[in-house]
C-alpha cells in the first residue's frame, strides 16, 4: 500500500514540473531542443538512415514496390514472420516482410538492414484520391563509411533486380493490334491474352545442330546490352522464317518466346490503315519482346520491285494494299508503304525501345522485296524445311516415347530406324503431317506406330514418284532457288532512296 503511495505522489511531482516546463517553456522552443539533439545524436552515430515509402505524395513509389520483390527472394529464409502474395497475371508466390520485421541484406562487402513499418494512416478528409487506410515505408539502414559503396548502385540492383524477378514471374503475354488501330479506354492500341503455348527448343521439330545455333544467337542477343551500346547500334534484331505451310514456323515462334521470357505482338498489317498506325503500334510496344508479322507475303501485296521496274507506278512510296483489295484509291484502300514497313523495321522509330526481335514469316521467299529481308532487317534466315531424320527423331520422342538408346544401331529396333532414315527425305512430308500421322497412332504400341508411320512414308514417296511435276510447278522451284541464291547480291542493287542506309552483307542463312 505504501508502495501504491508514493507511487502516486512522484507522478504528481512530475506532472507539476511538466506542467511548469510548458509553461516556460514554449512550443516552438521545445520542438528546436529536440531538433539540435537530433543533429547531436546523428553526429555521433555511425549509422544513416533512409525513408522509401509506399506512396510520394498521392503517386506510388516505384522503389518502394522494387524493394518488397528484391526482398522476397531471401524473406523466406531469414524472416520469421511473412506475408503472402500473388500479384495479378504472375505465376510465382511472392514473400514480404510483415510490420517492424528486419532483414539483413549485404552489397559489395556493406551491410544494409531493411526494417518495414506499417502504421494507421489519419483520417483524410475528402480526397479525389483517396489515400491507403494504412502507411507503409520501408527503412534502409547503412553505416556513413559505406555511404558511396550502396548510394546509388545498390538501389540500381535493386531496380534491374526487381525488373528482371518481375518479368519471369509474370505470365507472358500474347497481344495483337486492334481492329483499325484503335484505341481501348486506357489509350492502347494492342488487345492481350496470356501467352500458354508450350513449344519450346527441346520439343521442336529440327536438327538439333541448327537449334543450337539458333539458341545461341538468342542468347548473345539478350546479354548484348553493353555491345549494342558500345557501336552505336538499336539494340533489336530481325528473324526471317521461310518454308513451306505446316514446317514450324509458328513454333519456333513460339519456342523463342519461351526460351527468352518475352512477350509476343502479333500485328496483323491488313487491320492497319496508314504508316502513322504502324508506327503508333510500334511505340506502344513494350521492351524484352518479339513483334511477329506472320505470312507477309499474303498480308500485303510486297512484291519484288524486279517485276515493276519497267511501271513508273512501282515507286518504293507507292501504296501496297491487300492482297484482293482495292486499286483504285477508294475509301478502302491501304495507304501503308513499303518506305513505311521498312522504317518500321529498321528506321529511326524503331530504336523507340530496346530488346525487341522483329519476326517475318513466310511461305514464298521470292515474292519479297530485297530491301525487305536485307542484314539490319533480317539479320537472320532461317529455313524451315521438310521433316527430316533428326527431327523425325523428336517427334518420335515427344509422341511415342522413344529414348535415345532405341534409336541406336544395335537395338531391336535398328532395322525398323535404318528404314524410316532411308525413306523421310524422299518423303517431303512436313513436320506437322508426320505429328499428324503420330497423333493418331499413339496409345498403340511404339512399334506398331512407328511401322505405320512408315508404311505413311512409303506411300508418300511412291505418290511423288508416280506425279511428275509440272512445268509450272517447276518453275515455281527454279524461281525459290534463284531467290535463295540471289537475295543478298539483288538487295545492295535493289536499294533506292526508301532505304536510307547503304549497308551491305546478307543474312545469316540457317
Amino acid at each position: 500500500m505504501e508502495f501504491w503511495t508514493s507511487l502516486a505522489s512522484l507522478m504528481g511531482v512530475f506532472a507539476f514540473f511538466q506542467s511548469i516546463l510548458h509553461a516556460v517553456f514554449p512550443l516552438e522552443l521545445r520542438f528546436a531542443a529536440v531538433k539540435i539533439f537530433h543533429r547531436v545524436f546523428c553526429c555521433f552515430s555511425t549509422y544513416c538512415y533512409f525513408d522509401i515509402t509506399e506512396m510520394d505524395g498521392v503517386n506510388t513509389n516505384e522503389l518502394y514496390h522494387a524493394v518488397q520483390l528484391y526482398l522476397s527472394r531471401s524473406a523466406s529464409i531469414a524472416a520469421s514472420r511473412l506475408s503472402l502474395s500473388r500479384g495479378l497475371n504472375s505465376s510465382a508466390f511472392t514473400f514480404g516482410l510483415t510490420n517492424n520485421d528486419r532483414l539483413v541484406d549485404t552489397f559489395r562487402g556493406a551491410i544494409a538492414t531493411w526494417e518495414h513499418a506499417v502504421t494507421q494512416r489519419q483520417s483524410q478528409s475528402f480526397s479525389w484520391r483517396p489515400l491507403p487506410e494504412e502507411k507503409r515505408s520501408f527503412t534502409l539502414r547503412i553505416k556513413k563509411k559505406d555511404k558511396a559503396i550502396i548510394l546509388p548502385a545498390y538501389l540500381d540492383h535493386i531496380m534491374e533486380t526487381a525488373n528482371e524477378l518481375r518479368r519471369r514471374n509474370q505470365d507472358r503475354l500474347l497481344y495483337t493490334n486492334s481492329r483499325g488501330g484503335s484505341m481501348e479506354s486506357r489509350g492502347f492500341p494492342w488487345e492481350s491474352v496470356p501467352f500458354k503455348h508450350p513449344s519450346t527448343f527441346e520439343t521442336l521439330a529440327m536438327d538439333p545442330s541448327r537449334k543450337e545455333l539458333i539458341m545461341a544467337d538468342l542468347t548473345d542477343f539478350a546479354e548484348g546490352k553493353t555491345f549494342y551500346e558500345k557501336r552505336g547500334r538499336a539494340w533489336k534484331r530481325g528473324y526471317l522464317l521461310y518454308g513451306p505451310p505446316g514446317t514450324g514456323k509458328s513454333s519456333m515462334i513460339a519456342a523463342m518466346a519461351n526460351y527468352l521470357g518475352y512477350d509476343i505482338y502479333d500485328l496483323e498489317l491488313t487491320e492497319v490503315h496508314t504508316n502513322s498506325e504502324l508506327r503508333k503500334l510500334l511505340m506502344k510496344t513494350t521492351s524484352k519482346s518479339i513483334i511477329v508479322i506472320e505470312d507477309i507475303d499474303c498480308s500485303l501485296n510486297l512484291t519484288n520491285r524486279i517485276s515493276k521496274k519497267a511501271s513508273p507506278s512501282a515507286d518504293a512510296s507507292s501504296d501496297l494494299r491487300p492482297v484482293g483489295g482495292s486499286e483504285d484509291g477508294g475509301a478502302g484502300a491501304k495507304t501503308i508503304t513499303l518506305s513505311g514497313l521498312l522504317n518500321f523495321t529498321d528506321g529511326l522509330w524503331s530504336c523507340c525501345g530496346s530488346e525487341r526481335i522483329f519476326v517475318f514469316t513466310t511461305n514464298h521467299i521470292e515474292k519479297l522485296d530485297p530491301a525487305l529481308v536485307r542484314s539490319g532487317r533480317m539479320d537472320m534466315h532461317i529455313h524451315m524445311s521438310h521433316c527430316s531424320f533428326p527431327a523425325l527423331k523428336i517427334l518420335m520422342t515427344n509422341y511415342l516415347g522413344f529414348d535415345d538408346r532405341e534409336f541406336d544401331d544395335k537395338t531391336e529396333t535398328s532395322d525398323l530406324m535404318r528404314e524410316l532414315a532411308d525413306v523421310i527425305d524422299d518423303a517431303e512430308m512436313t513436320p506437322a503431317d508426320v505429328s499428324e500421322v503420330l497423333i493418331k497412332n499413339r496409345r498403340r504400341e511404339k512399334e506398331a506406330a512407328a511401322g505405320e508411320l512408315l508404311d505413311v512414308l512409303k506411300e508418300r514417296v511412291e505418290k511423288r514418284k508416280k506425279k511428275k511435276p509440272t512445268g509450272e510447278e517447276m518453275e515455281e522451284e527454279e524461281q525459290e532457288k534463284r531467290a535463295l541464291e540471289s537475295t543478298s547480291s539483288e538487295s545492295d542493287q535493289m536499294m533506292d532512296s526508301c532505304d536510307g542506309k547503304e549497308d551491305k552483307g546478307e543474312g545469316e542463312q540457317v
